[in-house]
């Protein structure tokens, strides 16, 4: 009998590999160590199937060095058993790995097909396995269907793509050498000047990430705005009342906005003109994971980091294909098959069946392509359980988009009437959709824009009831919301389709952000405005874009991850030196905007009500919990005090409460949007739900 030994990435995809490959047969669960895995007997084969639960090698000190000295420029691969406090369960995973490898005659890569996953593979067979990984095949999959997994098993490539796993290998060191050196540098600044430890970390992809935050911060509190007056005329057409548009939608002086009411207002217009133009809308492209992120937090508030964290939960239920893809192509996607499974879903069965009734469904397929897999859709299965609110929305994200992508282009009428009145022209617009289309089927999500205008033709007098002339002033770009810095990274070509949503969420974690719609705090601005000065090459998005095209070279085959590592270290050593020589004026800044944050976060503006002494964030000794107290309590014995919600970020804001004029406080949960409240009304519901 041949001994088949296979590597996964999760214990889901290992469970549902052992379900596809036992052929309805059953398979058995085996336990090393605690370590699950997994035995399934196939004709000659007995195939053991194990998990890796991610990385379990990391980039770590060459020689073990503790302490924040830097430069630190050597390192090595290390189990991530090594790492320290918490990294113990590691070491009994890799134990059951080797220890199930011995004897195997085969060895399988079966880790998601893409640069970590073929880093994850590599590493286990490389260190754990004896060297496997010069004969080891490799699966190739984009859903975990038991059909596809099947098919991945028995036509495997015929070995690792070693390209492929070289560049992840380059991607983790090059990653490491920055983040490392650069984060001693900052925290080893502000010990030094403060005498204080702080968390603070900068990388190659961070810095270029908070740049854009802070430039945008500097754009918003430089700019100065324009005034100008855009007119509202209100006609009535028939019996509806309806908003006609001026022709010029800013006028830059009061005087000629104020012509323009004086000429229409109260007056009868005439319609000079009706146009119709008839506009065909083509369906859009299938998903890849950036536009899917975007449609995720226009529609459910859903941040990059938590929308692929569902994606992923629901690629291992083998619901929905490999999400981190960049593709939006459905190349080699069975459309047909999966639109008749499901067809079996009673919400989507009537549109499956206009699907299939028009004949062979073809998508519409944007330009981008990736070549490890097809753009996210729908594996056809049914959620076997009850799937939570926000993977159910995700879920029907995925299915429309992809029936979508497959409808009819939708057809409208676009109507306009061009209005005269007192030497002016207006126009009025309306819309009729003729066939909704592909629009139908990725409802609600679309808007064919039904809004007709009323019956209306050329020479007809219409009346202007209200013209006025509105104050406007012009607008800076708007701040970044998480969606959109997540596009921007992706059009300057920084971090990766798999990465992004953690550099985000880094910058969160390290209060150099806040805020849905993204501020840069004063750390944030102070790190940004030390590094401009000492190395701005870090915040550079081309010096990063260029490291990344570096590194898919490497697994294209066209570079050496070697010569490329080499280059990083030497642009990496003058930025350090400089760092370093600064050390000192670098810390005070940090410093200051350290205590300027904290100092924002903890005090409010408004006094105490009793004793006028400053209000205080504060957590008691006792119990752990959040409260606004008195700074009084500690010298006058003031006990004024209030209750705070126990999650989330919490920041005083310049606004007060309508209802009793206290100040209010924004609270940021870690997942949804974040909500304000009036701690005086908070205290004041609590107690009355007490008494009831």
């Amino acid at each position: 009998m041949r001994n088949v030994f296979v590597i996964c990435e999760k214990g889901n995809a290992a469970k549902r590999l052992a379900e596809a490959l036992s052929d309805g047969g059953g398979f058995k669960e085996i336990s090393k160590g605690g370590h699950r895995a997994f035995e399934v007997l196939k004709g000659d084969e007995r195939i053991v199937i194990c998990h890796a639960s991610g990385h379990l090698y990391e980039v770590g000190p060459a020689r073990g060095r503790r302490g924040l000295d830097y430069p630190l420029l050597d390192f090595r691969w290390r189990p991530k058993s090594e790492a320290g406090r918490g990294s113990g369960r590691f070491g009994g995973i890799l134990s059951a790995i080797s220890e199930l490898s011995k004897g195997a005659d085969v060895f399988v890569n079966a880790c998601d097909y893409d640069l970590e996953g073929e880093l994850i593979g590599y590493m286990i067979l490389k260190y754990a396995c004896g060297g496997a990984e010069a004969k080891a095949k490799r699966m190739k999959f984009s859903t975990l269907t038991h059909s596809e997994l099947r098919r991945a098993y028995e036509n495997p490539l015929p070995g690792l793509n070693f390209e492929l796993a070289e560049a992840a290998r380059c991607r983790h060191e090059v990653d490491w050498i920055y983040g490392i050196n650069l984060s001693r540098a900052l925290i080893n600044s502000v010990r030094r000047a403060s005498g204080r430890y702080e968390t603070l970390s900068i990388g190659r992809v961070q810095g270029p990430t908070l740049r854009f935050v802070v430039e945008r911060e500097l754009e918003l509190a430089t700019f100065a705005p324009r005034p100008y007056w855009s007119i509202e005329a209100r006609v009535r057409i028939g019996g509806a009342l309806l908003s006609a548009e001026y022709e010029r939608a800013a006028i830059s002086r009061k005087g000629d906005a104020d012509e323009v009411v004086r000429a229409a207002s109260g007056k009868r217009g005439i319609v000079e003109r009706i146009d119709a133009r008839v506009s065909e809308i083509p369906p859009p492209p299938p998903f890849n994971l950036p536009d899917l992120q975007a449609e995720a937090y226009r529609h459910f508030a859903l941040t990059p980091k938590q929308s692929l964290s569902i994606l992923e939960r629901l690629y291992l239920e083998a619901l929905i294909s490999y999400p981190r893809t960049s593709s939006q192509k459905l190349r080699g996607v069975d459309c047909a098959s999966i639109i008749k499974a499901l067809s079996r879903i009673p919400e989507y069965g009537a549109h499956c069946s206009e699907l299939l009734a028009s004949g062979e469904p073809r998508p519409n397929e944007g330009d981008k392509e990736d070549p490890a897999h097809p753009a996210i859709h729908p594996t056809g299965n049914p959620p076997t359980g009850a799937l939570d609110k926000r993977s159910r929305a995700i879920f029907d994200l995925v299915v429309r988009r992809f029936l979508a992508t497959l409808g009819r282009p939708a057809i409208r009428v676009l109507e306009t009437a061009s209005i005269t009145c007192g030497g002016h022209g207006f126009r009025v617009s309306g819309a009729k959709c003729l066939d909704a289309g592909w629009m139908g089927l990725y409802s609600p999500y679309a808007d064919p824009g039904e809004r007709p205008l009323p019956p209306i033709k050329e020479g007809e007098e219409v009346a202007f009831e209200r013209v006025e002339a509105i104050p406007r002033f012009t607008k800076p770009k708007p701040r970044f919301n998480p969606s959109s810095l997540l596009k921007a990274m992706e059009e300057e070509g920084i971090g990766t389709k798999a990465t992004r949503a953690d550099i985000i969420d880094i910058l969160f974690r390290r209060g150099y952000v806040v805020g849905n719609r993204i501020s840069a705090t004063p750390l944030g601005m102070k790190v940004v405005e030390a590094l401009s000065e000492y190395c701005p090459g870090i915040l550079d998005p081309k010096f990063t874009r260029e490291l990344e095209a570096s590194m898919e070279a490497i697994a294209r085959g066209e570079a050496r991850r070697e010569e490329v590592l080499a280059s990083a270290i030497e642009s990496l050593r003058p930025i350090l030196s400089e760092l370093r020589s600064k050390e000192g004026e670098i810390g005070e800044e940090l410093s200051r905007a350290i205590g300027e944050a904290r100092s924002r976060l903890s005090r409010l503006s408004a006094p105490c009500p009793l004793c006028g002494s400053p209000l205080l964030i504060l957590r008691s000794k006792r119990t752990g919990k959040r409260f606004i107290g008195c700074s009084g309590g500690f010298g006058k014995g003031c006990k004024f005090a209030l209750p705070l919600p126990q999650r989330g970020e919490l920041s005083p804001m310049d606004r007060t409460c309508k209802d009793c004029g206290f100040q209010l406080i924004r609270v940021k949960p870690a997942r949804g949007r974040a909500f304000v409240i009036c701690p005086k009304c908070f205290a004041e519901r609590r107690r009355a739900g007490a008494r009831g």
